[in-house]
């Protein structure tokens, strides 16, 4: 078992490969959690190290990939050249239930295409033609998103003023989104734009049109659920079981529609805190509507944040929050009862985006498994601050970890399993080491839920027990 001082010596040696400048900007992003610190230690949000080899994405990936584009109903045009749009289509699986094409559109892919003409000319004409040919081709969109790629940025095109116009001749929602990929340090500044232009041109929107259901008091809205693989349904399970009625969940398997009728909830429930919060703080200060993050990975933390969400209604939804834990506890005993001698001891290292190196970590614990070392992509202090609820004494943290660092932690931590992201993917597996990809759950899922803790046990019990990895082993096992 390492201990805190034998980690700290492990990170020092991996830095010693430095130059002296880098290693001394590298060193603020890695640190050992100590048990009792309420921080990791680390420093987050900022630029990644020049010639180092990221994980990260950019802020068009952040806006288009996680928050925009899941809209089921809305058009979103990738605008610029086309391979932004290209490398973004439908890589996150966010399952929708709808006809594509004809009122759903999320699996298809609309880009302005650049050419040279338009970098030269500018892309405002060629982008209102295209709104106006959408509208013929697809009438039943919602309203439709423009997701500036980095040219747009850097000529200049003036998208709100097509947004404007295309807004009063169609009567929907027509978007702007200044998510070019060169802002920010990551993804994360993505998902902050994307909120705010929700905040400045969806909701301003819904309060003009004063959109109109028969409330109840039990109305809540699922925020920062994308639905990979079908997570927010086993979530929406849960919930409505209990008694809650879901007004709104969005932007996995969501709609325009939804998004406008946030403001008339009783709460919001907010799984990726990462992306999601800014537009739930807005919500919480404009509307007085309270918002809790809640976690849904494992039996554990299902109970627990059913009963937190509970705790904020009356005894009606708090009987019902027992009634579902009593409901599921034997499938999640059966589980556990399945997996956990097979996977009991088992080391895993993690590093994903802005959520899951911290939500799945209790999975993993229910299971019997070990972390031995977590950080995220673009996570912010709050997302390490938050992180400390979750691991133990000893965990190595890494922010922003570059591809080299990631390597040489594995060869000192020796994990059983890595879990992260496709980037990473073959590298380990060609170390020898069982690999799940944790960005779109490596085409299985869902993983939230009683239902998906059942398919996550599952799946990290193929990975680790696949006999393929005795026939080459990882370098510390030969």
């Amino acid at each position: 078992m390492s201990t805190v001082e034998d980690n700290k010596q492990l990170i020092q040696d991996v830095l010693e490969a430095y130059p002296e400048k880098a290693k001394k900007q590298r060193a603020k992003h890695l640190n050992v959690h100590e048990e009792g610190k309420a921080d990791c230690g680390v420093k987050s949000n900022v630029k990644s190290l020049p010639g180092v080899m990221t994980a990260r994405g950019c802020a068009y990936a952040g806006s288009k990939g996680v928050v925009w584009g899941p809209i089921k109903d809305m058009v979103h045009i990738s605008h610029g050249p086309v391979g932004c749009g290209y490398y973004s289509w439908s890589g996150r699986r966010n399952y929708y239930i709808g006809t594509t094409g004809v009122d759903t559109f999320g699996t298809m892919n609309f880009t302005s295409d650049f050419q040279e003409r338009d970098i030269v000319f500018g892309g405002d004409k060629k982008l209102a033609k295209i709104i106006e040919e959408i509208e013929e081709l697809f009438p039943l969109n919602g309203g439709i998103s423009i997701q500036s790629e980095c040219p747009v940025g850097l000529i200049g095109d003036d998208i709100e003023s097509v947004a404007r116009e295309a807004t009063k001749k169609t009567g929907k929602t027509i978007a702007p989104v200044r998510c070019e990929g060169f802002r920010g340090v990551s993804q994360s500044l993505g998902h902050h734009i994307a909120n705010d232009i929700i905040r400045d041109w969806v909701f301003p929107q819904a309060d003009k049109e004063n959109v109109e259901f028969e409330a109840t008091d039990y109305d809540v809205a699922i925020i920062g659920d994308y639905n990979i693989g079908g997570d927010a349904w086993a979530s929406r399970i849960l919930l409505e079981e209990m008694g809650l009625r879901i007004v709104a969940q969005w932007s996995g398997d969501g709609t325009l529609h939804e998004m406008k009728m946030t403001p008339k909830v009783k709460m919001n429930l907010i799984h990726c805190y990462r992306s999601m919060n800014y537009i739930s703080r807005h919500m919480e200060e404009k509307y007085g509507i309270p918002w809790l993050e809640y976690n849904f990975f494992g039996p554990t933390k299902i109970a627990e944040s059913l009963r937190a969400i509970a705790a904020n209604f009356d005894d009606n939804i708090k009987e019902g929050a027992e009634r579902v834990i009593a409901k599921y506890q034997k499938q999640a005993d059966d589980v556990i009862a399945k997996y956990r001698p097979k996977l009991e001891g088992q080391k895993v290292m993690l590093m994903v985006g802005g959520l899951r190196p911290r939500h799945v970590v209790p999975a993993f614990v229910d299971l019997g498994m070990e972390i031995v070392g977590t950080g995220y992509e673009f996570a912010h202090n709050d997302d390490y601050k938050r992180t400390t609820h979750y691991v133990k004494d000893a965990t190595v943290i890494y922010d922003d970890v570059t591809g080299y660092e990631f390597e040489k932690f594995a060869e000192g931590l020796k994990p059983d399993l890595v879990a992260a992201g496709v980037k990473e993917k073959y590298v380990f597996q060609k170390m020898g080491l069982p690999f799940r990809q944790m960005h779109s759950w490596d085409y299985s899922g869902p993983y939230h839920g009683y239902d998906g803790f059942a398919i996550f046990a599952r799946d990290m019990d193929l990975a680790l027990n696949s006999p393929t990895w005795g026939l080459i082993g990882a370098p510390w096992k030969k």
